[in-house]
């Protein structure tokens, strides 16, 4: 079983930047993967970002490619999103989600973005 937290999210103004956390707990040893998602009422849950647990290996939706960065902190089980030049088309409710290597996935509650023009 794993926890997954996230906290950071926000009012901020276009081109401004907010950063996300995700704290995961539990079985989180051995391969996996985390990912950001977000979603806007009515539409899928779209993968925005994911990183590796090396670290080394990181992807991005072509929408947010240049200003969005994935990161995390082994040392403190936590994966981060950092949102710089933020656009209205931004405003979600973004998530946080891992993969185990045995096929397990969870996600995190949500925490709501929104971007003012």
């Amino acid at each position: 079983q794993v926890q997954l937290v996230e906290s950071g999210g926000g009012l901020a103004q276009a081109g401004g930047s907010l950063r996300l956390s995700c704290v995961a707990s539990g079985r989180t040893f051995g391969s996996y993967t985390m990912d950001w998602f977000r979603q806007t009422p009515g539409k899928e849950r779209d993968l925005v970002a994911s990183i590796r647990w090396t670290g080394r290996s990181k992807d991005y939706a072509d929408s947010v490619k240049g200003r969005f960065t994935i990161s995390k902190d082994n040392a403190k089980d936590t994966v981060y999103l950092q949102m710089n030049s933020l656009k209205p088309d931004d405003t979600a409710v973004y998530y946080c989600h891992i993969r185990l290597g045995d096929g397990n996935v969870y996600w995190g509650q949500g925490t709501q973005v929104t971007v003012s023009s």
